[in-house]
């Protein structure tokens, strides 16, 4: 998994099981093999190359991934317990509304370098069938950490999910790190770390007001974000308030937590039954002032905000990836349609058998 806060490439070996039903899962080893300057300025800006530049980006980022996913099983000593790859990829275009996604990260070019069979493109079908293909984690969510009714996810992109009796639903709630990591940036700093930087400064109503203000969060869901949304339209609104870096971070920590509320509030109605946990993952759930926030922010709703081990906040996303790459194989639906409003659920991924036989 690489998400778009492009702190690296996550890597996980899980082992899944699955008995009446029931789904559980142990991560055996996990590691994120952190980008160079140089390959996070590709992934960055291959959204401005020509199309034969970005296929040929799309193959090195999958022999990139292969020799990273080698190197993992040498690493642990994994030598033939290996049976599946499920690689979700760097997504660089999102515009489901024109029926397209794309996630850089060849799956065929993986299966070559390790001669293990993938799963990849786990989106596409999705969108085809006029579904956001995103969030792709709720199905993850629903059959390995059942016990939660609320799940927020703090990436690149913050994105909300209710498990309810009434049904299953999720979407993409504001951008996340992606804007605080370019704000923590100017302050030489990769992240703002546990939000000191943030806690220190002074909300700026009148940026909050723009912010949230956007035509985005008028929409009704299902719906999703690209990355672009964070970096294209909200950090230049940011910047044009003329802020210091400390009332920045602190003016977005706010508008992140009042747009969760927003989320929870427009959920209510679908609610009921459900109880009152949420589960926090994502690099954002280290960010403790943030989280606060956040906590502040939906008690009057009854929530409790609960921050998962770091184990899980780190990897949740690659770990659900290996389980729907295992529903892919298994011909099971990958993608719920109450999540995406895609016509039909379907079983999304493409398939390349890198073993030789």
């Amino acid at each position: 998994m690489s998400g778009s806060s492009l702190d690296g490439l996550d890597v996980v070996f899980a082992e899944l099981d699955e008995s009446r039903g029931k789904w559980t899962y142990t991560i055996k080893a996990a590691h994120c093999y952190a980008y160079s300057e140089e390959w996070a300025n590709r992934l960055r800006t291959a959204d401005q190359l020509n199309a034969r530049d970005y296929l040929l980006l799309h193959s090195g980022f999958g022999r990139f991934s292969g020799e990273k996913v080698n190197e993992f099983i040498e690493t642990y000593s994994l030598h033939h317990q290996v049976q599946l790859i499920a690689s979700h990829g760097h997504t660089v275009f999102h515009a489901p509304e024109q029926k397209m996604t794309a996630q850089l990260g060849d799956g065929a070019t993986i299966a070559a370098v390790t001669g293990i069979n993938v799963v990849s493109d786990l989106r596409a079908l999705d969108v085809a069938l006029g579904g956001q293909g995103a969030p792709i984690v709720p199905l993850g969510e629903k059959l390995l950490l059942g016990d939660n009714s609320w799940f927020l996810n703090i990436g690149g992109i913050a994105n909300i999910s209710l498990n309810s009796p009434s049904g299953y639903i999720a979407y993409d709630v504001c951008p996340a790190n992606r804007v605080l990591n370019m704000l923590a940036a100017q302050e030489g700093k990769a992240y703002d770390d546990n939000g000191a930087l943030a806690a220190g400064g002074a909300v700026d109503t009148g940026l909050l007001t723009q912010l949230n203000a956007l035509p985005y969060y008028q929409q009704s869901y299902p719906k999703s974000l690209a990355n672009s949304f964070g970096t294209d339209t909200v950090y230049p609104l940011v910047q044009a308030a003329q802020a210091t870096t400390q009332n920045a971070l602190r003016t977005y920590t706010e508008h992140i937590a009042q747009q969760v509320a927003y989320a929870v509030n427009a959920l209510q109605p679908k609610a009921a039954g459900a109880g009152h946990q949420m589960l926090v993952t994502g690099g954002g759930a280290l960010n403790g002032f943030l989280v606060k926030r956040i906590q502040e922010a939906v008690q009057p709703f009854g929530i409790t905000v609960t921050v998962a081990d770091e184990q899980l906040i780190n990897y949740k996303e690659a770990l659900i990836m290996a389980l729907l790459g295992i529903l892919r194989w298994r011909e099971e639906n990958t993608v719920l349609n109450s999540v995406t409003g895609a016509v039909r659920s379907s079983i999304g991924g493409a398939v390349w058998i890198g073993q030789e036989f």
